[in-house]
């Protein structure tokens, strides 16, 4: 079964309140959509990193959103995704107060996760950087993850 990181940003899409901005909405959607649809077909994975960002915040929505991750393994730290993280900010592909976004990237990559899952299209999921990122995994001998969104995620309807 292929593995899936699920990124902080999944669990804020599927657990915040409903929004009047479409393109939230839409988000919000699909997220519902992959989380009560398609996330048995997959063996989920989160890390530490995800549960410290999924605390802070409201109160009430952080319970909700640990609630969510409640059951996920952790993936388990390592010095070696300090080091790809280091790298990723180093060649200045992500700015240092994105080191956490590089350190989801790092961790999927280097416990060879499938897919790394998040709505964090400015740092993570942007194809204008994801080249850059993958020439670093390439550079250490990384394996390359599959980063992408819930949308690209959901199966078709099958009605259309």
């Amino acid at each position: 079964m292929p593995t899936i990181y699920i990124e902080t940003s999944i669990v804020s899409y599927l657990r915040q309140q409903p929004s009047t901005q479409v393109i939230t909405v839409a988000r919000q959607v699909l997220t519902h959509q992959w989380w009560n649809h398609e996330r048995a077909n997959y063996e989920l994975v989160t890390s530490q990193y995800v549960i410290d960002e999924a605390s802070d915040g409201d109160p009430d929505l952080a319970d909700e959103r640990l609630e969510s991750l409640d059951g996920i393994p952790l993936l388990p730290a390592d010095p070696d995704i300090e080091i790809i993280a280091n790298e990723i900010i180093s060649r200045a592909i992500l700015p240092q107060k994105a080191v956490i976004d590089a350190l989801h990237i790092a961790i999927t990559a280097h416990h060879r996760i499938n897919y790394l899952l998040t709505w964090n299209c400015r740092h993570i999921a942007n194809a204008k950087i994801l080249p850059r990122i993958h020439a670093v995994l390439n550079d250490l001998s990384v394996p390359i993850p599959i980063i992408c969104t819930p949308e690209e995620m959901v199966e078709d309807d099958p009605k259309s």
